[in-house]
């Protein structure tokens, strides 16, 4: 499988994809990024070794309505949801083997212990309200 770009005119089969129950690996990034840019090959990459999972790529700018009140600081931002638990929402070093490793750990992470690490700290309690893209896409 390979990611999916978020477009204007698949809004509503991406929301149905999220709805799903695959882990989510979102990458948040802008057209004018150079590192983008360069870190799509290694996301595609990470996509076919991931074929269960739903990779999506969001430009920011091009969604803003979707992703504005997001926090993101720098680029590749990774957002990676299991079910209505954000696991993880931060700028990532653009390796695919860190993501992979990121990846395959949550993965194997069971649902309570996912929930525990999403309430243990106030900056992941506010992922929780804030990055989920379910809600955010209207999944």
């Amino acid at each position: 499988m390979h990611s999916i770009t978020l477009q204007a005119d698949n809004r509503a089969e991406v929301a149905a994809a999220l709805a799903q129950q695959h882990l989510i690996v979102a990458c948040l990034c802008a057209a004018w990024c150079g590192t983008c840019a360069s870190y799509r090959n290694a996301f595609e990459e990470l996509a076919r070794r991931h074929p269960e999972k739903y990779f999506l790529w969001v430009d920011i700018e091009d969604h803003a309505d979707l992703v504005g009140d997001l926090d993101v600081e720098n680029f590749p931002t990774l957002l990676i949801q299991q079910h209505e638990t954000v696991a993880f929402f931060g700028t990532m070093v653009p390796d695919p083997n860190v993501a992979h490793r990121l990846i395959e750990t949550i993965a194997g992470t069971d649902e309570a212990e996912l929930q525990r690490l999403a309430a243990s700290t106030a900056e992941r309690r506010q992922w929780q309200q804030e990055c989920n893209l379910r809600r955010l896409v209207g999944a």
